[in-house]
């Protein structure tokens, strides 16, 4: 029973739920990019290259013995777009973020008349 109440409350923490979120919302969005590399980029920018070679898909390129290197440009294509979008992400989170605020500072010392007027105080409560 306190293993399951251990994991429970592991499973429950806001951190976990936050990550499971991320996850999933990450998974979505590479399979937009994903088609966006495959059906917008490919067609739009890489046709000329494609037809050039007598191929329809990147992923039709091949080297020597069937090295698939087509599709790898096309899944590296995705990871540039999604580290593009992660950075800009991060960098606008680090931006709205509160600066530290600066230290308060250290009270001004005493004045004269106040330091005076301690050693008075000082003074008086000694010959009581």
């Amino acid at each position: 029973m306190a293993l399951l109440k251990e994991f429970k409350d592991f499973a429950l923490k806001g951190n976990v739920l936050d990550l499971a979120i991320g996850v999933i919302i990450g998974a979505a969005f590479g399979a937009i990019v994903k088609s966006m590399v495959e059906d917008l980029i490919t067609p739009l920018i890489l046709s000329p290259i494609l037809e050039k070679a007598g191929l329809e898909d990147i992923k039709e390129l091949t080297w020597g013995a069937g090295v698939k290197y087509g599709n790898f440009l096309s899944n590296v294509i995705s990871f540039i777009i999604v580290a593009f979008v992660l950075f800009l992400i991060v960098k606008a989170v680090n931006s709205t973020r509160k600066k530290e605020a600066p230290a308060p500072a250290a009270p001004p010392a005493p004045s004269n008349e106040e330091k005076l007027l301690m050693e008075i105080r000082d003074a008086l409560k000694a010959k009581q």
